[in-house]
């Protein structure tokens, strides 16, 4: 088995790693800064976000949209690296983003606020068109998680952190959802963070397990990254898995993460990622 290296350490509650032409871009939520990694592990900040989370995803066209959740905005970063708004979502509470290869948005937010201890209600998953429409797709989540599209933009895939499984739906030509069905059981797993791969097995983040595990459909195991710290988030870049870990401890603490524990981490695998970008 390949060995987990250190590309980057020292930093805060570490979320939503994204491969994109060459490089590797993830957010310090505990900084608001979305950074870019290349090869040789040299991390160069590209956007600032006051409010986490701050998830990101790309566009067909190569820019990339920015969860500012506090304001209920998606921010669109533009070839200038100017952030504009992309959709006003009208409320806070928004946590993960992805995008498919037509242009269409899906945000999820978790309908409650679990780091005061509000009791848990179900959240949703939001489309946000190419021209700015935004319109829920998708409720009763338990806790809406990280999201991936495959790569022939049929199904969206949803970690529900609190009912322990990845959920999946058949995305309509308008980029509405159906079919809603679960993708994979994970037992006692807390799925956060997800990546798919090039035989359609997704790769899981899981915090307290402390762990990403990849899954078949269906919710065989084929394969688990045991580490020593909280797992994230994590993202496929070729055969390379980036995974963003801290040292958890508890929603409801002041810091979610230890301060400075914080490492984005990478393991050689067998299966590349697949689709765009």
């Amino acid at each position: 088995m390949s060995e987990l290296r250190t590309l980057v350490s020292g930093r805060g509650l570490v979320e939503a790693p994204r491969w994109h032409g060459g490089r590797l871009y993830f957010s310090d939520w505990s900084a608001g800064e979305v950074l870019a990694v290349g090869p040789d592990g040299d991390a160069e900040v590209i956007a600032r976000v006051a409010a986490l989370p701050l998830c990101t995803a790309w566009l067909p066209d190569g820019r990339m949209v920015i969860v500012s959740s506090a304001d209920g905005r998606l921010l669109r970063r533009e070839a200038d690296g100017a952030l504009v708004t992309h959709a006003d979502l009208g409320r806070p509470g928004w946590n993960d983003v992805v995008a498919d290869g037509r242009g269409n948005v899906y945000v999820n937010r978790v309908d409650f606020d679990p780091t005061a201890g509000e009791a848990a209600r179900p959240g949703e998953v939001f489309l946000v068109t190419a021209d700015g429409v935004v319109r829920p797709v998708a409720g009763d989540i338990a806790f809406p998680n990280g999201m991936a599209v495959t790569a022939d933009n049929a199904t969206l895939i949803v970690a529900d952190s609190y009912r322990h499984a990845l959920l999946g739906f058949d995305i309509a030509a308008d980029g509405g959802l159906s079919n809603r069905r679960v993708w994979a059981d994970l037992g006692d797993a807390f799925p956060d963070g997800i990546c798919t791969d090039a035989e359609g097995a997704v790769w899981y983040a899981d915090v307290p397990n402390r762990r990403c595990v990849r899954v078949a459909e269906g919710g065989a195991v084929l394969r688990t990254v045991t580490l020593d710290r909280g797992a994230f988030a994590c993202a496929l870049g070729g055969t390379t898995l980036y995974i963003t870990a801290a040292e958890w401890q508890g929603m409801t603490e002041d810091e979610m993460v230890t301060p400075g524990s914080g490492r984005l981490l990478a393991v050689e695998v067998d299966v590349p990622g697949a689709g765009w970008p």
